[in-house]
């Protein structure tokens, strides 16, 4: 399926999600436009965040979120450690094909992240990642990986999480899910580089929740 092919919640259709990582060739692209800003709030991130840290990312990809953060920054990689979580096999070997070449205490974990028993073992985690999903699944998985979030997050923890404006917008719908999960927002960016890309930042004040392990989340329809 070609990259621009894709389902509704009504009639599912995967996208090919390796091919799909070819836009990030493209500086001009959407998709690169939305990781500089994700990867631009995760060093924000690490720049007030002092100390060890935990980090983990759903639906990971090749990892260019994180991975591409601790190549630019060498000193913090021995205090970085973290879990890639990602269903693809070709996707999960570049991620640890860039793991060993930066030397990083990072996991991948060939698994779907839409159900709670993938993360068994990988969390808490003070960072916990969530690009590229909410524009994937319905509206009504959404809110539910915003409650369950609380599941793999230490106590402050940060979320981060995108989504495009697509019709229909739940952007405003998501950030009162967040709040009212027990979340205060850090920054919400809109309307990135003149694309309809959203990179939310939340962090938790609520306490975190234990891990319920056999749990649906959610499910991808493209």
């Amino acid at each position: 399926m070609s990259q621009d092919q894709g389902g509704t919640p009504e009639e599912p259709g995967l996208r090919d999600y390796v091919a799909w990582h070819d836009a990030y060739q493209d500086p001009s692209s959407s998709l690169s436009a939305r990781l500089r800003q994700v990867q631009a709030q995760i060093s924000a991130w690490l720049d007030r965040t002092p100390g060890d840290v935990r980090v983990l990312s759903s639906c990971a990809g090749q990892g260019h979120d994180i991975l591409g953060v601790l190549e630019d920054r060498a000193y913090d990689r021995a205090r970085v450690s973290g879990a890639l979580i990602e269903l693809d096999p070709t996707n999960a070997a570049a991620a640890r094909d860039r793991i060993a070449r930066l030397g990083v205490a990072f996991d991948v974990v060939e698994a779907d992240a839409g159900t709670t028993s993938a993360y068994a073992g990988l969390v808490p985690a003070d960072l916990v990642l969530l690009s590229g999903i909410m524009g994937n699944i319905s509206p009504d998985d959404i809110e539910r990986l915003v409650r369950v979030s609380r599941q793999f997050c230490a106590p402050d923890a940060t979320v981060l999480w995108t989504r495009g404006a697509q019709d229909p917008d739940l952007g405003p719908d998501i950030r009162r899910w967040f709040t009212q999960a027990g979340f205060d927002e850090v920054a919400c960016d809109e309307w990135i580089e003149g694309t309809g890309m959203r990179v939310g930042v939340e962090q938790l004040t609520a306490a975190p929740e234990p891990l319920v392990p056999g749990r649906q989340i959610f499910t991808f329809y493209r």
